[in-house]
């Protein structure tokens, strides 16, 4: 093998697969990154049993061939090499790659290729089922949802975004048990057949990473296509695959979660809420993040959040509201608060609520048909 490539093309293409990259595994060769020709292209790509990604980068090819070489050593010396074109050489009896770039040379011992287990990549093939998304959308329900999911792997369901299409609409759903966020849009194009899968929220952490560093055009959409035995999900985008294994379980029933009314309804500046809340965790962070949300009507209303530190002092914030409904107490954990109201992109928010011991409930103003609901479950008054 003999390419030639810029360094910014290949630092970029390196950084989008080296999340996929195995940080602990039993196989040697998944700690590597996969470089092979393919088409008149340099191809990267990094697996680590749960999730992979190939990445196609722009180069000239002298001679075919692939090599596996470890991923970090790999990435530390691209990124640290001088914005030039990078000439790659394998020599293929020692399994060793030579890099030079520049006044820089490094000889970077490798592993065979062929022990690299094998990578889906998108043929074109739409007879599975298939839908496709537009990118800063898709991008947005992402950024909305995945966040709630439960980082605990003993409980796998709720590591996973329920994704779910039906007719025109799109919808996901993701809870760690103590909070449930759900994000639904209409699609340019009906599905055939009703679907509905558990996507890892890593891996669609990571689609919404590699969106916003992949450059799109304005007619690029995101392939999202299921396999046939729908045990896999692969997201295509323009130079770019990402390959996941489906959990496979059963979603919780997320609906009967939603309050379907309240008894009190704050309408807040979304900005103004989010910088009150973060004032008032700085207090509630040793006291699990437990603030108290008081929900007061009037002329007009206001919204009191009061946060309280054995060793640290208190605080009380005060925010105006449009209040409708009884005066109501309940306190809830900051963090969750924060986090759901990092990812609302109205300038007004809904908050509601039916008791103290009841969920609360935000839901975006004004976002038309792009629905967005968040559920926060009370925390016990301290």
């Amino acid at each position: 093998m003999r390419v030639s490539v810029l360094q910014e093309n290949l630092a970029k293409g390196l950084s989008i697969v080296g999340r996929a990259v195995a940080s602990r595994s039993t196989l040697p060769v998944l700690n590597n990154i996969l470089i092979e020709t393919d088409n008149s292209q340099l191809k990267l790509s990094a697996m680590d049993m749960e999730i992979a990604i190939n990445c196609w980068v722009g180069a000239m090819i002298e001679d075919e061939g692939q090599i596996t070489v470890p991923a970090r050593l790999l990435s530390d010396f691209v990124n640290s090499l001088p914005n030039d074109r990078i000439d790659m050489e394998l020599q293929t009896r020692t399994q060793t790659l030579h890099l030079h770039c520049a006044r820089y040379e490094a000889n970077i011992k490798g592993i065979d290729a062929t022990e690299f287990p094998i990578i889906p990549t998108y043929q074109g093939d739409l007879d599975a089922p298939s839908v496709e998304v537009e990118p800063g959308k898709l991008r947005s329900m992402i950024d909305q949802v995945a966040f709630a999911a439960s980082k605990d792997d003993s409980r796998p369901t709720f590591t996973g975004v329920f994704t779910r299409l039906e007719g025109d609409q799109l919808t996901m759903a993701a809870t760690d048990g103590f909070r449930l966020a759900v994000r639904s849009t209409i699609l340019e194009e009906p599905v055939s057949a009703a679907l509905g899968v558990i996507i890892p929220a890593r891996a669609l952490s990571e689609l919404s990473r590699i969106i916003s560093a992949v450059d799109m055009g304005q007619e690029d959409g995101v392939e999202v296509i299921f396999t046939e035995a729908r045990n896999q999900v692969m997201f295509h985008l323009p130079g770019v695959d990402l390959v996941s294994q489906l959990i496979e379980a059963n979603f919780p029933d997320y609906k009967k979660i939603i309050p379907n009314s309240y008894n009190t309804r704050a309408i807040l500046d979304t900005g103004e809420f989010l910088n009150a809340m973060k004032v008032a965790y700085l207090f509630a962070r040793d006291s699990a993040g437990s603030v108290k949300v008081q929900m007061e009507p009037g002329d007009p209303g206001k919204v009191v959040l009061i946060a309280t530190s054995a060793e640290l002092g208190d605080n009380v914030s005060e925010i105006n509201a449009m209040i409708e409904g009884e005066a109501i107490t309940a306190t809830f954990n900051a963090k969750y608060m924060i986090e759901v109201l990092s990812v609302i992109d109205t300038p007004q928010v809904a908050f509601e609520a039916i008791s103290a011991t009841r969920p609360g409930v935000f839901r975006p103003v004004g976002a038309g048909k792009e629905e967005y609901v968040h559920v926060i479950m009370p925390m016990s008054p301290r």
